[in-house]
């Protein structure tokens, strides 16, 4: 029941209402009795200061952010968290009293969902493909989890030796190669115990392997492969990931963890992550059914 003591906590994003935050934090509110509501709001970067004022006059819980807003949002915080000043990026915003703090839940996400499923990341050699705003989470999250090895493939665009360079400067465990170097990417996957999709190849309609079929047949029942896409729930590479006997994993774990991040974050609370995750399966199934329908 909303009443007048209700906290308020959001999505600030654009576009936003096709966000399944909202289930997720509602559903968590409901569960555990906390007085709160999550809402969505459609935010442009030109109106993204105003809203972040807005937190602080109308005693805003907190709130989550998408990109390009992670980024956009920095100067405008009282205080930014390590993890989130190395990845320039705020995925979560809490209100302490009017003193706004940002931070991101998302590679603490990956991790603590390998977690629940009983797989540590430590002293593991790890393969990411992509390079982007989910693939530095997940990296920056394996180095703090103590990963022996973290080798990364990302295109050879104009980005390309920058990122490289930045990436590289974070651990010397870190490797970043051309996406086009097969042998090279076939020789890490072999060499790897986790495998990790951060790449959007899968995602929606796009239905093509991040990888090559040389690479597909070095996978074996002894490799983790993690697709960082939930919609669809099985993507192209975790079909043919089960074919070869691995264990997979899609990005539901990963996206509900990290909402759960921030969840403790505001409320001191842990989310009930298991009814959750149940909720967001049935969310996105239905979704993809209607799509077809």
């Amino acid at each position: 029941m909303i009443n007048g003591h209700t906290k308020l906590y959001g999505l600030l994003a654009h576009p936003a209402a096709h966000s399944l935050s909202p289930l997720i934090h509602n559903t968590s509110f409901e569960v555990t009795g906390i007085n709160g509501v999550y809402l969505a709001f459609d935010v442009i970067p030109d109106n993204l200061k105003p809203s972040i004022e807005a937190m602080r006059a109308m005693n805003i819980g907190g709130v989550n952010l998408s990109m390009p807003l992670k980024t956009e949002v920095l100067p405008l915080l009282d205080e930014v968290t390590p993890r989130a000043t190395r990845l320039r990026a705020v995925n979560t915003i809490t209100n302490h009293a009017g003193r706004l703090i940002g931070d991101t839940t998302d590679g603490q996400g990956f991790i603590d969902a390998l977690e629940s499923a009983g797989i540590t990341v430590k002293n593991q050699k790890i393969t990411i493909l992509g390079a982007g705003g989910a693939g530095r989470s997940i990296i920056a999250a394996a180095i703090e989890a103590g990963a022996a090895k973290i080798t990364v493939f990302k295109r050879e665009n104009a980005t390309f030796m920058s990122r490289k360079k930045l990436l590289e400067s974070w651990s010397t465990v870190i490797t970043v190669i051309p996406y086009g170097d097969d042998h090279a990417m076939a020789k890490s996957v072999a060499d790897s115990q986790i495998i990790v999709n951060a790449t959007n190849l899968g995602m929606g309609e796009n239905q093509l392997l991040p990888i090559s079929q040389t690479v597909l047949t070095q996978l074996t029942p002894q490799h983790v492969v993690v697709d960082a896409i939930y919609f669809p729930l099985e993507t192209p590479l975790v079909a043919a990931a089960k074919k070869r006997g691995c264990r997979t994993f899609n990005g539901v774990g990963m996206l509900v963890h990290q909402a759960a991040g921030s969840f403790r974050q505001w409320t001191g609370q842990k989310m009930p992550v298991e009814t959750v995750m149940a909720k967001v399966k049935r969310a996105v199934a239905k979704r993809i059914q209607d799509q077809s329908g």
